[in-house]
């Protein structure tokens, strides 16, 4: 097998509503998942080297479904972003229960990139599901987003204080920017290396 995935072969597979209908893992899977406006389809799209493969909403909180997508082998999952307070809680316990239900099934969990907006302090869901992915676990690092928004110095202050408030490792937090590509090759190195 190759060392390397050619992103620029990703195309959307299907979406499902509900995990049941979800076909059982045939190839390695990388889980995105994170807040609704966390920028989860824009680093979608960077790491794919495409515009608009992964749909980028205007409201954030878009993505009720799992959407999968297929680069040379390998899926990209894109989970319903959580902690959206403009829904409904009938909306919020159904995402609640498709992102538990997604990871309580048995799959070929390679790898979850857990996105957190670097500008904030994680939220309490934050802190929630990276306690998740620890106690289930799960292969994961941490993605931290929109990093073009602030100055090399704060980044590091931040990702540093990120690392401590999440307890994760310094080698599993990667300063992520959509927009200037920062820490996208890094990223790529991370899901090779879990589905190669």
């Amino acid at each position: 097998m190759a060392d390397s995935i050619n992103y620029q072969l990703a195309r959307f597979v299907a979406s499902y509503g509900a995990v049941s209908q979800i076909p059982p893992s045939s190839c390695p899977e990388v889980s995105f998942v994170g807040r609704s406006n966390v920028g989860k389809s824009s680093i979608m799209n960077k790491l794919f080297g495409r515009k608009g493969l992964v749909k980028v909403s205007s409201t954030p909180g878009k993505t009720s479904n799992v959407n999968f997508f297929e680069a040379d082998g390998v899926h990209f999952v894109d989970l319903p972003g959580y902690g959206f307070a403009q829904r409904s809680k009938a909306e919020r316990g159904r995402w609640a229960r498709l992102i538990g239900d997604f990871f309580e099934s048995e799959r070929s969990f390679n790898l979850v990139v857990s996105l957190v907006d670097i500008r904030h302090d994680p939220s309490a869901l934050d802190h929630q599901m990276i306690e998740f992915l620890q106690e289930g676990e799960f292969p994961f690092v941490v993605a931290l987003t929109k990093a073009d928004k602030l100055s090399r110095n704060q980044q590091a202050k931040q990702a540093a204080a990120i690392k401590r408030q999440l307890t994760v490792p310094a080698e599993d937090i990667i300063v992520t920017s959509s927009q200037s590509g920062l820490g996208i090759d890094e990223l790529k190195r991370r899901i090779e290396a879990a589905c190669l």
